[in-house]
């Protein structure tokens, strides 16, 4: 404390009165002032100094106090003085005291008999004051007395530290202190706080020195500078600039939201709510005109106090707010509505939430100002600030502020819901695309998983599992590139070509060749809409597994290799070429097949699985190992235990598809093949072997049907067919399959026989016969094949 008021100064006089009204210290001036010793008053009531009892002094919430006191000399006459108290709090680690200062009459001349201070207060255009050598103040001008809201005619000997509050006083002093030591002029600026009657102000001081004849430093000479507009004009500048940095920086609606109310808190308010119009609730993007009741829901707050205990609506939470309401008038009327609050609370609060009322007086909330956040044509929500710490009300300035502030936040907002609205279109129509359950199979047991990307927006990504002929089965993943509704899209026409293309039965390799000339000519269409060819790309891997043979033909376009899982053994990836990316058009691409032991698990996945962490392959590659050799017979668990090792917690930057198989063998007991020699007459004794096996099935339900089946397929291959024929019959718990093989590539096709047509009939009747039926190009020739359904069989 003595640092900041130099107590021992004997000009003036000064004391320090405790909480309790007891006198804690007296100096010199004081004891010129009044006669006592400080052993004489310390320790005794301030109050005994009093001539007069019955004074007014400092209120309880009072900082600064000045006044004039009639006081007791200790010879017994009264002494008329003018006190200056400042309140010295907790806030210095102790008790609540005053210090109190008056000024010694004498020892300083007047101004109208010293020329440098008569010179200076009549020279200066503003309020200005005069500090001798020793920082006392020798003069002060009317406009600089009212400034420090104390009498002119009683400063004289104040020290600086006197006539201000902390710490704008104490640094003044240290400012002024460096011109007596230098000669310089020097400024400073400081910010008085608004008060309930009137507006904050910011002051620039400027301090030159005053110097005598021979050029020797006698003295300081201050002047204040309103520069209010200004400052205000810079932090509204400032405020603005730092909104447009810090908000929208996510395509967040929630952050975007919470990003408004913490800027403007406590630049602008003490406490800032977000509120947003339902878009379901009002028909979506085209909102008309409002009318009371509003619906509201908060989508985020803030306030100077942690927690936000002025919050009665928690975020995420909904309200309606009647008509009459700050919030619904400022949305019907389309315009900011500032609003001070009465003490008396209309009877229409107290009906709509007696919660928030009881807020109100708590906080002593005494102005609100609530402006309607509108972007392109479209009504959003509404942003209530709220001030009661701040006792000033909103001003014109601070509504153009404030609706600066949300119109720039309700751009973001609004970009930030549309890339919402997109991306959860792009994610639906991405879920309708893909398959919704895999299909059980005779060859493979199956489990996927899909998750868009956490930031990019919704991918190409895409995998399948396609039933095949002959209990085969077309396992195939992919990736389209790019984000959004497009690439979803281009995903759909992707993966309904490879269905098309699996059903003739094609070659992995040439299924990749007839998918890479779809892609050129779909880049070739959007080049035609103002794009250049080549921008639509994509990757894919084609793989085929027969369980009957146990083998597996695979190729890639572009794609990662699978992983192979053997029973009892290590993970290990799969050698297969690279090949080219869809989309270059005229590059081969080559297969590679290998023998799966039965209950091998081959992992399919998209390259945002093994990329998602720090972007590194080979790591993710590691990890990918690693949670596979933890497999535990399950699938399911198996793809969760996948993801967890391999995505970061705020979900993976890219799309992530993964597809788990694991391989069934059918048994050779289950398979039944026949060598046919090309002779008609031998069609009757194959039909007879087929039922006699039938019936070591046990399958003599689908005897007659298969005889027929059998007899026209055999038939047409010897026919038309080329050597050597070869008759399979194939089945599992559901399905009995029959396939007639030959040397001849043309393919049988289904045709409408007229009324006198010797043939053309056999294979209608195959097809009303059967569930389904095909044809599938060899490397040795075709496979004519039916399905039969075992009806009763589970």
């Amino acid at each position: 404390m003595t640092s900041d008021y130099p107590f021992d100064d004997a000009s003036t006089a000064r004391a320090v009165i405790h909480e309790d009204g007891t006198l804690t210290r007296w100096n010199e001036g004081a004891r010129r002032l009044l006669g006592y010793d400080p052993a004489e008053v310390v320790g005794r009531p301030a109050a005994a100094l009093l001539a007069d009892g019955d004074v007014r002094g400092p209120a309880p919430d009072e900082e600064r106090w000045s006044g004039t006191l009639a006081l007791r000399h200790r010879d017994g006459h009264t002494v008329s003085v003018w006190v200056l108290a400042h309140r010295r709090g907790p806030q210095d680690g102790g008790p609540v005291t005053w210090l109190a200062v008056t000024p010694l009459a004498g020892g300083f001349p007047a101004p109208e008999d010293d020329d440098l201070v008569k010179a200076a207060l009549a020279q200066s255009p503003c309020a200005t004051v005069i500090f001798d050598d020793r920082l006392r103040v020798r003069g002060a001008n009317d406009a600089m007395a009212e400034l420090i809201a104390l009498p002119s005619a009683s400063i004289r000997g104040l020290r600086p530290v006197d006539l201000g509050t902390r710490p704008q006083s104490t640094e003044l002093e240290a400012h002024l202190r460096r011109v007596l030591a230098t000669g310089e002029r020097r400024e400073m600026q400081t910010y008085l706080k608004a008060t309930s009657e009137e507006r904050a102000h910011a002051w620039l001081a400027r301090m030159a020195p005053l110097t005598d004849a021979a050029g020797q430093v006698r003295g300081v000479c201050m002047t204040a500078h309103d520069f209010t507009e200004h400052f205000l004009a810079r932090e509204r500048l400032q405020l603005v600039n730092e909104a447009s940095v810090r908000i929208g920086t996510t395509l967040d609606v929630t952050r975007t939201a919470q990003e408004l109310a913490e800027v403007c808190v406590p630049a602008l308010a003490d406490f800032v709510s977000v509120d947003l119009l339902d878009p379901q609730e009002y028909g979506g993007e085209a909102i008309g005109p409002l009318t009371a009741p509003v619906q509201l829901r908060r989508a985020a707050h803030h306030s100077v106090n942690p927690g936000a205990p002025e919050a009665v609506v928690k975020p995420g939470q909904i309200d309606v707010y009647p008509d009459g309401l700050p919030q619904a008038t400022s949305l019907t009327a389309g315009r900011t509505v500032v609003a001070a609050v009465p003490s008396g609370y209309p009877e229409a609060w107290r009906v709509w939430d007696e919660r928030r009322v009881q807020r109100v007086k708590e906080f002593g909330i005494h102005s609100t100002m609530s402006v309607p956040l509108r972007a392109r044509g479209t009504t959003l929500g509404v942003v209530v600030f709220t001030r009661y710490r701040r006792p000033d009300p909103f001003s014109p300035d601070d509504v153009l502020l404030a609706e600066e502030v949300t119109a720039r936040a309700a751009v973001c907002i609004d970009n930030a819901r549309r890339y919402s609205r997109e991306r959860e279109t792009a994610l639906a129509l991405q879920r309708s695309l893909l398959p919704r359950t895999l299909p059980r199979t005779a060859a493979v047991d199956a489990a996927s998983r899909y998750l868009p990307a956490a930031r990019a927006g919704v991918g190409g990504d895409w995998f399948d599992v396609i039933p095949l002929s002959g209990m085969r089965v077309a396992m195939v993943v992919g990736d389209v590139v790019g984000h959004g509704i497009q690439a979803s899209a281009t995903m759909g026409r992707l993966r309904t070509a490879v269905r098309t293309l699996a059903d003739i039965d094609l070659a992995p390799d040439e299924l990749l060749t007839h998918l890479d000339d779809l892609v050129v000519r779909l880049s070739e269409e959007a080049g035609g809409e103002g794009g250049s060819p080549g921008e639509m790309g994509a990757t894919c891997l084609y793989a085929v597994y027969d369980p009957v043979s146990r083998r597996c033909t695979m190729a890639r376009a572009g794609h990662p290799a699978p992983l192979l899982l053997p029973p009892n053994g290590a993970p290990r990836g799969i050698e297969l070429p690279a090949g080219p990316a869809l989309g270059l058009g005229g590059l081969p691409f080559e297969s590679a097949e290998l023998e799966l032991t039965e209950g091998s698990v081959l992992a399919f996945y998209t390259d945002g699985l093994t990329e998602s962490r720090a972007g590194d392959p080979d790591a993710g590659h590691r990890v990918l190992s690693e949670a596979l050799a933890a497999y535990s017979d399950s699938l399911d668990e198996t793809c969760d235990r996948v993801l967890h090792a391999l995505l970061p917690e705020g979900g993976a930057g890219d799309d992530v598809a993964l597809l788990l198989a694991r391989t069934r063998g059918l048994p050779a007991a289950q398979v039944a093949t026949w060598a046919i020699p090309p002779d008609p007459a031998l069609v009757a004794p194959i039909r007879k072997q087929v039922v006699e096996q039938l019936e070591r099935w046990q399958l003599l339900e689908a005897s007659f049907t298969a005889e027929l089946v059998v007899s026209e397929l055999v038939t047409n291959a010897i026919r038309y067919g080329a050597r050597p024929i070869r008759l399979r019959l194939i089945h599992d718990a559901a399905t009995l399959i029959c396939e007639v093989s030959d040397n001849n590539h043309t393919a049988p096709h289904l045709r409408r026989a007229k009324t006198f047509d010797e043939g053309g009939r056999g294979l209608l009747l195959v097809a009303q016969l059967t569930q389904r039926w095909g044809s599938r190009h060899t490397a040795e020739g075709k496979t004519i094949w039916a399905e039969l359904e075992l009806i009763g069989e589970e």
